[in-house]
């Protein structure tokens, strides 16, 4: 099978959970590190899906990866490649298909509730499942693009999650491990204090509460999507 192409933008952002599940399901995948200046791919040929993490650029910043990676995103799905954005890669799709990326009403930092839309097509990736604790950490969020259809909402950020088609687009983050957590919380404590009159931002010692079991859920919603998502990869 030929393998999924994940792209990385930072080094603390990688795949997480994803890569657990891809592995055990038998599914290859091949990392970009974008953060290390490895070349963007000029074609999605010989990929069978294509996933984009997080990263704490703007997709708005002048930066010399941003414009070849949004015309493979537009590559893939006009070949019916599945695409997975994780917050920054969310975004990233949104401005690949002339959505908008804009400051959000706060920041989100931390874990907070989401809330899965009431449509046939959410039912499609997440069950019965009604809501969840999702992991947030940005400062700007996406529109949506053309024929999509909204996934998830929070109080703090009305568009969470969006699918068109066998693509999905997250502004929150599913795919988180403890290590994750711990790692982003120790590399962002002065973001945090910064932000620390947001509604929506915890501090550290509150995001690391219950950590084990926080990542615990969050990884069984994330085995529900990615499972869903992987019948749509192409061999």
């Amino acid at each position: 099978m030929k393998p999924v192409v994940i792209f990385r933008h930072a080094a603390l952002e990688g795949p997480g959970y994803l890569a657990t599940f891809l592995e055990a399901q038998g599914i290859p995948w091949q990392l970009i590190k974008v953060d290390q200046n490895e070349p963007i791919p000029r074609s999605v040929d010989g990929f069978s899906g294509m996933v984009l993490m997080g990263g704490p650029m703007s997709v708005n910043d002048d930066l010399p990866w941003i414009r070849p990676l949004l015309n493979l995103i537009r590559e893939a799905i006009a070949a019916d490649i599945p695409v997975l954005g994780h917050c920054l890669g969310g975004q990233l799709i949104s401005k690949a298909l002339a959505g908008t990326v804009t400051l959000n009403s706060v920041k989100e930092i931390g874990w907070g509730e989401v809330s899965v839309s009431r449509n046939d097509i959410a039912e499609h990736w997440f069950g019965d499942l009604e809501n969840f604790n999702a992991f947030h950490w940005h400062g700007e969020t996406f529109s949506l693009p053309t024929n999509a259809v909204r996934l998830l909402t929070s109080n703090y950020c009305e568009n969470q999650a969006y699918a068109i088609g066998k693509h999905l687009a997250f502004q929150c983050h599913v795919e988180m491990t403890p290590e994750m957590v711990e790692n982003w919380c120790e590399a962002g404590t002065d973001e945090i204090k910064c932000a620390a009159s947001s509604p929506a931002v915890q501090a550290p010692d509150v995001i690391m509460q219950n950590l084990p079991l926080h990542c615990f859920f969050l990884n069984k919603v994330a085995n529900q999507i990615y499972t869903q998502w992987i019948k749509g990869l192409v061999n």
